[in-house]
């Protein structure tokens, strides 16, 4: 009998990743494409975090919370885009099963971690706007540590769960995942055991990692929009908005373009790309959104250069 269950185990060892497209030779022009957007995404949050750690004006909750988004984009695209950039560079698209789950459950951890922290950040918005007088009172530097451990955590459950998810599969061919890194519905897709218990788990968590967090965002900024149109002067109903830009324009590009890979995936031609968009083009694009339309992180930017370049130029007229 035990022999039995040893051979029903996982046979397939390693996965064949697709990637972006079936070509077996090398990609070095969309190589040097996504290496640039991978530089770009790690360098602009490095510098989000050296401007909010080195400005003691960005020390309050909105900001800290900003951090925290940056460490998880730079993580979060690292998970999938050094995989996708060897395989551009060397058409290898093998992974070992180990690999595959590893990188999945990364994956499962950060995407919704980043999910509540948007939905964290928004309330945020909601208490400096509706609540001024008592905003550092109610988001106190204890609170917000607890909702950012929070966020973590719910990331850290979902990853274990999704993990646990598939080690429960059997894995006998097909081995071809067809996406550019390994993720949960494109391994239901390749089990060959009954995946419906997964797929139902995987519902849940959507909902509560995905839309829960997206319906909270979208009530706390219709009490946010309610709260506004009271101001009676147009500058002060302005300047109040353009504190949530920023935020919003990123809620934006992260949940419309997962809802069409996760939640309506038939609404699109090719989830492929449509999954690009959060994966790797969403983590390089909120350090600008937010440096390009805040000009407190502009000012403490402009002052981190003041300061840094003149050290600079003394070092080398000293050589």
């Amino acid at each position: 009998m035990e022999k039995a269950d040893q051979e029903n185990q996982t046979l397939v060892s390693v996965f064949v990743v697709v990637g972006l497209s079936e070509d077996t030779e090398p990609q070095l022009f969309l190589f040097l494409v996504f290496l640039c957007i991978y530089l770009i995404t790690v360098i602009g949050n490095l510098l989000i975090l050296s401007v909010i750690s080195s400005s003691h004006r960005l020390h309050t909750p909105m900001y800290f919370f900003l951090a925290n988004l940056s460490i998880i984009d730079i993580i979060f695209s690292s998970v999938t885009v050094p995989k996708l950039l060897f395989i551009l560079a060397t058409a290898r698209k093998t992974i070992s099963f180990s690999g595959c789950v590893t990188q999945l459950s990364f994956f499962q951890f950060f995407v919704v971690a980043e999910c509540y922290l948007l939905a964290v950040m928004a309330y945020d918005r909601y208490v400096a706007i509706c609540f001024p007088l008592n905003y550092m009172l109610i988001i106190s530097k204890e609170v917000r540590i607890r909702m950012v451990i929070a966020c973590w955590a719910c990331g850290l459950v979902n990853s274990l769960t999704q993990a646990i998810s598939i080690l429960h599969l059997n894995f006998c061919g097909p081995n071809k995942v067809d996406h550019f890194f390994c993720d949960v519905t494109p391994l239901f897709k390749l089990s060959c055991s009954d995946p419906r218990l997964g797929e139902a788990v995987f519902l849940i968590v959507v909902v509560l990692a995905g839309v829960g967090p997206l319906t909270f965002i979208l009530v706390t900024y219709g009490r946010i929009i309610a709260a506004v149109s009271k101001i009676s002067t147009s500058k002060g109903r302005l300047k109040t908005f353009s504190t949530c830009a920023s935020h919003f324009t990123v809620v934006a590009l992260y949940y419309g373009s997962g809802i069409f890979s996760y939640i309506w995936p038939s609404l699109s031609k090719d989830v492929k790309m449509v999954a690009v968009l959060y994966t790797i083009m969403t983590p390089m694009l909120n350090p600008i959104i937010y440096s390009l339309r805040n000009r407190e992180v502009k000012q403490a930017s402009s002052l981190l250069i003041s300061v840094h370049l003149p050290q600079i130029h003394w070092k080398k007229t000293d050589q």
